[in-house]
């Protein structure tokens, strides 16, 4: 999903992808548990010999950055937080908790074909986004794609934890982002924690695909601005 944007820093910085499990060729993987996923990132950063990283996570994607970094604060620099919604109980009432248990089930309601197409459509605004997504729903069967997501949003909420980070948070979201609440969550994400917010222009809920241009550049600044900030600190006058 981060395609568009390897090339853009490719040349600069260390450019780590993976699979979280359960996910593209991390799967089949039992048992899954938002913890595991933290330590096996980790794992990864030990073996490519990285001690400090900022972290990109998009839609699901972020639990597991926000877990690591909740876990490993000190290998973070920064997090950016992708078209995604925030750890904590405060941000999430009974009623969110009940629909979110239910998402799998109404996908019961899909045909395979039609439940690939519709969650295709819901995530994208560009053609592009739209034959990304379905070319990654492709290999899966439509019990495959209910595991999955009963597995992320059980977990979620069983793993849901209050955490306060003490590095630089850039909160990103696509305008036009109608996956459930997540616009509403960011928002408040950023109203409760000063965190910046900032919306990606002509883009849903795969920002990073449907406005690659805009998403790398506010990356690109985010990362500038924490390492001169960081200088800033520590330099001698």
């Amino acid at each position: 999903m981060f395609e568009m944007q390897v090339p853009c820093f490719s040349d600069y910085y260390t450019v780590i992808l993976w699979d979280v499990p359960m996910h593209g060729l991390s799967r089949p993987y039992h048992p899954f548990t938002y913890q595991d996923t933290a330590e096996i990132l980790h794992s990864i950063l030990q073996k490519e010999n990285i001690d400090k990283t900022f972290l990109v996570g998009m839609s699901m994607g972020g639990y597991p950055s926000q877990h690591f970094a909740a876990m490993y604060p000190e290998m973070v620099k920064g997090f950016v937080a992708l078209d995604t919604t925030p750890l904590g109980f405060r941000y999430y009432s009974k009623s969110d908790l009940w629909w979110l248990k239910r998402v799998a089930l109404m996908a019961e309601c899909f045909t395979a074909s039609l439940l690939k197409t519709s969650m295709a459509l819901s995530v994208s605004e560009s053609d592009y986004s739209y034959q990304k997504m379905l070319s990654m729903l492709e290999p899966l069967t439509k019990v495959e794609i209910i595991q999955q997501m009963q597995i992320a949003y059980d977990y979620f909420i069983a793993e849901n934890r209050d955490v306060d980070f003490s590095f630089p948070v850039l909160i990103l979201a696509g305008e036009k982002d109608s996956t459930g609440k997540v616009k509403a969550y960011c928002k408040e994400w950023a109203k409760q924690t000063g965190y910046p917010l900032h919306f990606i222009k002509h883009a849903k809920h795969f920002s990073n695909g449907d406005n690659p241009e805009q998403v790398n550049a506010e990356i690109d600044s985010f990362i500038a601005e924490t390492v001169c900030q960081e200088r800033k600190k520590y330099a001698v006058l």
